[in-house]
């Protein structure tokens, strides 16, 4: 089993197609198809399947990628640490909540490009659940999580809290300077994610405490159908300050923050607890870590309070 095996296994399994592979690869077909045989007889299993779309992934082949994967990244890691030249390089994947992309994502590209031009910057995006997982697999080199679960794997640094907001269409009137409490909004229908999504489950807690229940019209955990389908008249839905900010202020949406003091979530940096940090990375989580901060600072950052004992006026 070498890299080259490996490498086209990954390539494969992507484009479905082994002709495609040796294009991206850039060597010949009949090459790519003896590195996946090699490999087959070395594992002594069949990793592929011709199906009507193309080659497709075994079970066993779905199991032996996730590892392949991950030991491509990790070899990745090492070779960049090992480069000469004194010169910040390397790949490094950021995991971003889907309500902060907008904020961060394109000035972190900005960021990084200007800073360190010899990183390769790779972003994904997910929910706190799944960004946990893919930190645990090393499938992401950092994230930013809120209220996560508590996990020896992972080193947590809290960077700020931010109010729940509760949002509308432009008709319900909900104005960022009228807090307004569940209770009063708990008989009209909710636009809520799917449980046990971080913000349905403060919600949950919230009604618990204050005794009350509420109309769930749909459920979602697509942020972006959360908002179609308040526009869509189907009710209103509860989300944070910055996942709506350029809504309100296109008029698309109103917000006003929620009074109940449990319904704040904690936005936290977490890195792998489990493995080295490079260099690359921790250039990278600097970078982000200002720009957050700074945001905090100059309101772009709507309605948070920073907690980043680490932050500093010129950072």
């Amino acid at each position: 089993m070498d890299i080259k095996q490996l490498r086209a296994l990954l390539t494969v399994a992507e484009t479905g197609s082994v002709t495609k592979a040796a294009a991206l690869l850039h060597i010949v077909q009949p090459a790519v198809s003896r590195q996946l045989r090699l490999l087959e007889e070395d594992v002594g299993t069949a990793l592929f399947s011709r199906g009507r779309y193309g080659m497709e992934l075994t079970e066993s082949g779905e199991i032996f990628v996730e590892y392949a994967r991950r030991a491509l990244a990790e070899l990745d890691r090492a070779r960049s640490e090992l480069q000469p030249s004194g010169e910040v390089s390397g790949t490094v994947t950021i995991g971003l909540l889907p309500s902060t992309c907008d904020l961060l994502a394109s000035e972190l590209v900005t960021n990084v490009a200007r800073e360190h031009p010899a990183i390769r910057l790779r972003i994904s995006m997910g929910y706190t659940g799944h960004l946990q997982n893919w930190l645990e697999l090393g499938e992401v080199d950092a994230a930013l999580l809120y209220n996560p679960k508590p996990s020896p794997a992972l080193l947590v640094r809290p960077l700020l809290e931010e109010k729940l907001w509760i949002v509308g269409p432009p008709e319900a009137g909900f104005r960022a300077d009228s807090p307004i409490a569940l209770r009063d909004v708990a008989a009209r229908p909710m636009i809520l994610p799917n449980a046990p999504h971080g913000i349905r489950s403060l919600v949950e807690q919230a009604c618990a405490t204050i005794g009350i229940d509420l109309i769930v019209a749909a459920e979602t955990n697509a942020m972006s159908v959360q908002k179609g389908l308040v526009l869509g008249g189907h009710g209103i839905t509860i989300l944070p300050g910055i996942a709506i900010v350029d809504d309100v202020a296109r008029g698309i949406l109103s917000a006003a923050p929620l009074l109940d003091a449990n319904l704040q979530r904690t936005i936290v940096l977490a890195l792998p607890s489990t493995r080295r940090i490079p260099v690359a990375v921790r250039s990278v989580v600097d970078l982000l870590v200002n720009q957050i901060n700074l945001a905090v600072r100059l309101g772009t950052w709507t309605a948070a309070r920073s907690l980043d004992d680490k932050a500093s006026v010129g950072a």
